[in-house]
């Protein structure tokens, strides 16, 4: 039986073409093969086809004498908080996060929340469950199955990340994007003195306002509305797992995740000067300068969850952050939250006195970005090599880290080939904006020359 839906990092494929319950049943065997684990936690997102896969996992699980503790609905990171806080074998997330709505797909951890990929187990579990015999199991021979809940607890560690009296009364627009993220915010109001103004609240698995995946602009006009005209200090929307966290100044304007990464490393160093602080390479000069006007260590990895954490772990930093919005915390296991950022952020707005656009104004400006750019190319390798040799004298520096960057007297650049599509993600910066616009211009007609 062949399997099309294992991808780099996770599991993904359009309902029945690529992922069906039967194939879910599969993997939740080859997976439990694989592990040896005694216990795995399971949960879901809010999509329609969620239930029944999650289902058909713990069936999987089950036969081959494991068991399953079902959190029920959920976001990812409460599935990595469960599996550490549990000190369980294993868990499962069964989600499509921000993919169309004909999608789903799972992401697995293993022990401590420890990241499964293609390079540390996922390709020899595919080869499991496109191969394996699954025979039928006898009845004492099943693992158990229970529905457990650790809400209270990890409301309880998210609150750990701020000083409560410190914060004050703000004003937040929350954008769930009917979406898991609803009930966590919920469970989290209580404890807050903010004000929630709440959009797209309820979750819905059928995206009546539209897939969550506030990347894209056409999602973003819920939010930096509803900020207008609310009058809110902040604005925050989130994808369908909330994995990802995207914030909205006080005008409604979408600030990129670049500057928040630069945001949070500086809230972390101010705190704990000298620590190590992991970013990816698209971006990287705003981060790097933070880093060494607040005494931190920058260290630079592959973009993609597998390679954050495993960085963060053998480097024993306190933070890592991805400018697609993905926000890494040691004390989170090293795993990234959607939650977290927010309440940092929030805690800064309320000790600052400084509205979110000010905070990031001088950074925007002294490092302005084109951000990510995608252009469909038929030979990523050959578009690479070309624009390698065009520019390779006029470089400073050369990085072949992930993709192709190459950096300048006053500007730079990174391009990166997609690991599921057939396209390649460009990424500018620049000492001044009028030049990264030029460069980033000049570059587009590169590639589509190409």
């Amino acid at each position: 039986m062949k399997i099309s839906c294992f991808k780099a990092y996770d599991i993904r494929g359009k309902l029945e073409d690529e992922l069906s319950t039967e194939t879910v049943y599969r993997i939740g065997r080859a997976y439990a093969r694989w592990l040896q684990p005694e216990t795995v936690v399971v949960g879901g997102d809010i999509r329609t086809s969620s239930p029944a896969l999650k289902s058909a996992l713990a069936n999987g699980l089950r036969d081959e004498g494991v068991d399953v503790l079902d959190i029920g609905l959920c976001g990812t990171e409460e599935i990595y908080f469960a599996t550490a806080h549990l000190n369980v074998s294993g868990g499962i997330m069964v989600t499509a996060s921000h993919n169309p709505i004909d999608y789903n797909g799972m992401k697995l951890v293993r022990e401590g929340a420890r990241p499964i990929s293609a390079d540390t187990g996922l390709k020899d579990i595919q080869a499991l469950a496109e191969d394996g015999e699954f025979p039928p199991t006898p009845l004492d021979k099943k693992g158990s199955y229970r529905r457990i809940s650790c809400s209270d607890d990890y409301i309880e560690h998210l609150l750990g990340y701020v000083n409560t009296q410190q914060l004050r009364p703000l004003k937040i627009v929350v954008n769930a994007g009917n979406g898991a993220a609803g009930p966590v915010l919920d469970a989290l109001e209580n404890h807050l003195p903010f004000e929630l103004i709440k959009v797209n609240h309820e979750p819905d698995g059928t995206f009546p306002n539209g897939i969550p995946n506030p990347l894209l602009d056409e999602c973003r006009h819920h939010t930096g509305d509803m900020v207008k005209s609310s009058g809110a200090d902040l604005g925050l929307a989130w994808d369908g797992d909330f994995d990802r966290c995207f914030l909205f100044d006080e005008t409604g304007a979408f600030i990129e995740g670049y500057y928040i990464v630069g945001l949070l490393a500086e809230a972390f160093l101010r705190k704990h000067p000298g620590e190590k602080i992991i970013h990816d390479p698209r971006l990287i000069w705003n981060t790097q300068s933070i880093c060494r006007e607040f005494s931190g260590d920058a260290i630079e990895t592959k973009c993609g969850h597998a390679f954050i954490k495993q960085t963060m772990r053998e480097k024993n930093a306190v933070y890592g952050g991805e400018m697609s919005a993905h926000h890494y915390f040691r004390d989170f296991f090293y795993c990234d939250s959607g939650m977290i950022p927010w309440l940092l952020v929030a805690e800064l707005l309320s000790t600052s006195g400084q509205p979110l656009s000010q905070m990031v104004a001088h950074r925007m400006s002294e490092y302005p970005c084109s951000g990510e750019i995608n252009r469909s190319v038929d030979d990523a390798a050959r578009l690479m090599a070309s624009l390698k040799a065009r520019f390779s004298d006029q470089a400073v520096q050369v990085d072949e880290l992930d993709g192709l960057s190459m950096a300048f007297a006053d500007w730079r650049f990174n391009l990166r080939s997609s690991n599921t599509e057939p396209v390649v993600r460009l990424n500018v910066e620049a000492t001044d904006s009028q030049l990264m616009q030029q460069k980033t211009r000049e570059l587009l007609d590169l590639i589509g020359s190409e």
